[in-house]
């Protein structure tokens, strides 16, 4: 039986802590290693802090920091930076990028994968890299592949997938996860004080899948 060992293939810095920021601290507190193969630095985010902290030609080396403090919190034991460019993915050599997933996977066996639903990820980027690793895990025989979890967020993807069957209760590490955010500063400055409202007074409606619950599909082969 293979040791557990988590992998998490996104293309953006944050991507880890809004998607499976939960699960993967649950995962890091059963002493199950995890590693994080980021695509980008998150070179064309949006935000620069609140204060202004950030401009545009210093902001992918802000997020490389904001990432690594972030995977400290959700115990991501090996960070490997792809070096892709944001918003560029889906132009990449497609080939070249599920090979060095594939090689990944490979390397460490993983037991568990995470990553978007292909179509229903909205930014070309989270497409671009769920594709690839699909497509890097079809590589293996079926019997070998790791489960698969999928985040999914596009509108209409209950009617096309019907309800989550992964659902995972993140409760317990809220304040965990709520640390991670805060390390992504330049991109949650201006709404991290929603979240803390949020957990003082319970409210549960704007919690929900944010800091109490998170949910998967398990992709079907």
């Amino acid at each position: 039986m293979k040791k557990p060992h988590v992998l998490v293939v996104f293309p953006h810095p944050d991507d880890e802590t809004f998607g499976p920021g939960g699960s993967l601290i649950l995962h890091s507190k059963q002493g199950t290693p995890i590693t994080y193969l980021c695509g980008t630095l998150g070179e064309m985010g949006r935000q620069m802090g609140s204060p202004i902290t950030a401009n545009r030609e210093t902001l992918p080396l802000i997020r490389k920091r904001e990432l690594e403090e972030a995977c400290k919190v959700l115990g991501i034991t090996d960070l490997r930076l792809m070096g892709y460019h944001d918003k560029t993915v889906e132009f990449e050599d497609r080939e070249e990028l599920t090979e060095k997933i594939y090689q990944a996977v490979i390397e460490l066996q993983p037991t568990i994968v995470y990553t978007y639903y292909p179509g229903h990820a909205v930014h070309p980027d989270h497409e671009a890299m769920a594709e690839a690793t699909i497509a890097a895990l079809a590589r293996l025989p079926l019997e070998e592949r790791p489960v698969l979890y999928c985040l999914a967020f596009s509108i209409n993807h209950r009617q096309v997938l019907g309800e989550p069957d992964m659902n995972v209760d993140i409760s317990s590490v809220a304040q965990e996860k709520l640390q991670a955010i805060k390390a992504h500063y330049t991109q949650t400055a201006l709404t991290i004080s929603r979240y803390e409202a949020a957990l003082a007074h319970n409210d549960t409606e704007f919690i929900g899948n944010r800091l109490q619950l998170e949910q998967y599909y398990t992709y079907k082969w």
